[in-house]
């Protein structure tokens, strides 16, 4: 209603907003309202978490150093879907990702699996995240762990 308003206000009509928002809702036009957005990292603050072994530097001297990942979500026509993905820092490129109606661990795990697939790294990648759930399952660290693979952790929103 508001945007209505102001794009009447700079084509030079003038009406009160009142007026605006009755005759919407005469004709039944109602705005897009924003909401809130949606949280997608959901941490223990008291469990226990690897070290951050990034301190936010966000660099790469040699391929396969460091990884970083983290997911979000994406509005779609048909609803929100999570989007999880892995850059690998040193070519600044994604080289795993999913997309997946839940937030389940799985939807990180299988971002993970194609990376590994595609990068075969080996020994000693840091593999950075935030402090979200699935990125601290024991399903998750165990499949970092096979890979030889060091987790860091940083805070929320880090990676």
């Amino acid at each position: 209603m508001k945007k209505v308003w102001l794009q009447l206000r700079r084509e030079g009509i003038k009406v009160a907003r009142c007026t605006v928002e009755r005759l919407m809702r005469a004709m039944g036009l109602v705005g897009i309202r924003r909401g809130k957005g949606m949280k997608t990292t959901r941490s223990d603050k008291d469990a226990a978490t690897p070290d951050d072994l990034v301190n936010r530097l966000f660099m790469a001297e040699r391929p396969n150093q460091l990884w970083v990942t983290d997911f979000t979500y994406v509005s779609t026509a048909q609803g929100f879907v999570y989007v999880a993905f892995i850059v690998y820092v040193f070519a600044g490129a994604i080289v795993g990702w999913r997309v997946s109606t839940s937030m389940e661990t799985s939807l990180v795990l299988d971002a993970l699996e194609q990376t590994l697939w595609s990068r075969r790294p080996g020994k000693g990648v840091i593999h950075h995240s935030d402090r979200g759930s699935q990125y601290a399952s024991l399903a998750y660290s165990k499949r970092l762990k096979d890979a030889e693979i060091l987790a860091s952790v940083g805070t929320t929103d880090d990676s």
